[in-house]
């Protein structure tokens, strides 16, 4: 009964520990870390329950078998998962690469596939078929980035999502950013069209927001981003009281400053909008110039999606690389010491 309460009362303290994050610093990875051990706990709290209680299981036949079929598909699941993954990573990246084109950032799911597939049955098979300690050693410092890096990823994709969730209905925002995306001569994409609906349903629901159409003029675009996007809402029937524009940011970091810099009023209620698998690292760039804020994505393709999410990580990891160098670094030590020591004694 003692570790049934005690893993009891750790679950519970997970769910506070969560919630306490969700309401202070959601727009950090703690969101996505505390979500994964809240999970973790209530798995143990539950396994703890069906110890404690397993011989009145075990007379309840349908229970008994139901809780194995649950067990076994569960197990089932996580040993195919990573060849799940490799395969959705690889046929979405071709798809992409096939849709969208030859640039190298189209590349990613299928060099993440690829790469998923070398690390768990390429190196493993390669191995197996060496006495090679130094191999073996080099192996065990590789694996161990491997999982970091994959752990990490895991909490960005949970805290991208905890990001998009929004439980009641807002209507008492002020201003409604529209993250520009790049346009066609000074036509809108369907993309940036996107973008663009979500932040107009957002301002039908608030009827004291201005909408901000942010993004200056790039290569090969005749307009600025944010006068196709002011010219689109019009069509829209967008009254044009209720919009600003913002013309001369060339990044996410600039649309989000200096469409901050039109809003006089610094306690005012923001939302960004942008494509769903942006909003997490917008809202991270936000919290780093210290604008308040939550964030709402438009819908995009499921091929595309998957891509993306992998450059945002990227982009992410450019912003956080030192921290997680540092505690990289430090889980290393040991296996950096074996493989120093075997290289040196081969």
């Amino acid at each position: 009964m003692n570790l049934l309460l005690g893993s009891g009362m750790f679950w519970s303290g997970s769910i506070l520990l969560f919630m306490l994050v969700m309401w202070k610093r959601p727009r950090t990875l703690w969101s996505g870390f505390t979500f994964v051990w809240m999970l973790v706990f209530s798995a143990l709290f539950l396994g703890m329950i069906a110890f404690r209680y397993s011989s009145w299981i075990v007379g309840q036949r349908w229970l008994f078998m139901l809780l194995a079929l649950c067990f076994v598909v569960v197990l089932f699941g996580l040993l195919i998962f990573p060849f799940l993954m490799i395969l959705t990573f690889f046929v979405q990246g071709i798809k992409v690469i096939v849709k969208e084109g030859l640039r190298w950032t189209n590349f990613l799911s299928l060099a993440f596939a690829i790469g998923l597939l070398m690390y768990i049955v390429g190196f493993p098979l390669y191995l197996s078929h060496t006495n090679d300690k130094v191999s073996v050693a080099f192996y065990a410092v590789v694996s161990l980035a491997v999982v970091y890096l994959l752990s990490v990823l895991t909490i960005f994709c949970f805290s991208a999502v905890l990001n998009l969730i929004h439980i009641r209905k807002r209507k008492d925002l002020d201003y409604i950013i529209v993250l520009g995306s790049g346009i066609i001569q000074d036509r809108v994409t369907p993309l940036l069209a996107s973008r663009i609906e979500e932040g107009i349903r957002l301002l039908k629901e608030n009827p004291k927001a201005i909408l901000i159409l942010s993004g200056g003029q790039g290569c090969g675009e005749s307009v600025p981003e944010s006068v196709a996007m002011y010219d689109y809402c019009l069509k829209q029937g967008v009254d044009p009281k209720r919009m600003k524009k913002e013309t001369e940011s060339k990044n996410t970091e600039q649309n989000l400053a200096f469409s901050y810099d039109l809003i006089n009023d610094r306690n005012a209620k923001i939302a960004i909008v942008t494509t769903r698998y942006h909003v997490f690292r917008a809202l991270e760039l936000a919290r780093r110039a210290n604008i308040p804020c939550i964030g709402y994505g438009s819908k995009t393709k499921w091929y595309f999606t998957l891509n993306a999410l992998l450059r945002e990580f990227v982009g992410y990891l450019s912003l956080t690389w030192k921290i997680h160098l540092y505690v990289l670094g430090i889980l290393e030590i040991p296996n950096l010491l074996i493989l120093l020591i075997t290289w040196t004694f081969r």
